[in-house]
């Protein structure tokens, strides 16, 4: 057995949580429900303008790690922060959950700071996200254990990570390692506007290397430049073993070995869909590991992106393993 189910690969970011109108969106020129990069000095200010806001530990990936942790699975995060405030909080909150984080922290009189990703949720539960990388833009391949991924079952990239200037490189190292000891490599689109900026790395990584590709309709739709949906997901499916699409309401589509299934989604009120596609994924790769078909692990992922939307933040506050038990999708 390796050490690992999963270890993840992603930008180390703090959550700025606050709730805002559509209008305060449209004041201060924020694109609703999307990743934008900003710069230090814009969201110093953003932050000055947002009301009161709760700070949470989150980066897409690490909030996937952090859930296949709250239910019991063998994890490990790979992200850099700096030596400051920030950094000591995401640390901390991640070690918690019970996953092992060792990437070492830039120094105290680094430039740039521990990134930070103010999240604007607004009343329908659509959250805008204006994202500071920070230092987790300069992971690099010296980042990369190689033994360690050697020990995981199965990497997981985080799309957002292509932003960086090494990011290329480190996860070539990454895959390397983890395929020449026989693991798997999953990989998130994260974002369309992501897709946008990397198609051609992510369509080249998806063609060479991936194993179990995550996205929502959205991104796929980017990711194949096209406007139908059956055709990409026909795509996708085409280029990758097993696919698990997210899309929304409707629930999430399947596809493996040739065969397709359909995850209804779970009745929420939506607070805050921040982490929903991160918690689907981590509930996924957990059910994965655990050697559950992919129906039922796409029914786990809906079971745990219902949770995290129906409060604020991006971690899961009730036990997964007991909404599973409840839905019928584990043993007694």
């Amino acid at each position: 057995m390796k050490t690992y189910d999963v270890v993840g690969i992603g930008n180390a970011m703090v959550d700025v949580l606050a709730h805002c109108d559509d209008a305060f969106l449209a004041r201060n020129g924020v694109d609703k429900g999307i990743m934008q990069l900003t710069d230090r000095a814009r969201g110093v200010e953003l932050y000055d303008r947002i009301g009161p806001a709760q700070e949470i530990s989150g980066g897409s990936a690490a909030n996937t790690i952090a859930g296949i942790a709250h239910l019991g699975g063998r994890t490990a995060y790979v992200g850099k922060v700096k030596d400051d405030q920030l950094g000591a909080i995401f640390a901390h909150d991640l070690r918690a959950q019970g996953a092992s984080y060792q990437t070492a922290l830039a120094p105290a009189d680094h430039p740039d700071e521990t990134g930070r990703c103010i999240v604007l949720v607004t009343p329908d539960g659509e959250r805008s996200m204006n994202t500071y990388l920070g230092v987790t833009e300069h992971l690099s391949p010296a980042d990369i254990d190689e033994a360690q991924m050697a020990q995981a079952e199965w990497i997981y990239l985080e799309g957002y990570r292509f932003d960086g200037p090494e990011s290329h490189e480190a996860f070539a190292r990454a895959i390397a390692a983890a395929k020449g000891a026989g693991g798997r490599v999953a990989l998130t689109l994260s974002d369309p506007f992501c897709v946008e900026r990397h198609r051609d790395a992510f369509r080249r990584m998806i063609a060479d290397h991936v194993d179990l590709l995550f996205c929502n309709r959205a991104e796929v739709l980017s990711m194949y430049r096209t406007d139908d949906f059956e055709t990409a997901l026909g795509r996708a499916g085409g280029d990758v073993a097993m696919v698990a699409c997210t899309d929304s309401e409707n629930g999430a589509h399947v596809l493996f070995d040739g065969g397709r299934v359909h995850a209804a989604a779970e009745t929420v009120r939506v607070v805050d869909a921040t982490g929903a596609g991160d918690l689907f994924a981590g509930a996924f790769l957990w059910g994965l590991t655990r050697g559950h078909d992919p129906l039922t692990c796409g029914r786990m992922g809906c079971v745990a992106a219902a949770e995290v939307i129906g409060h604020l933040g991006a971690r899961a506050e009730a036990d997964l393993n007991a909404l599973f038990h409840a839905k019928g999708l584990m043993p007694s």
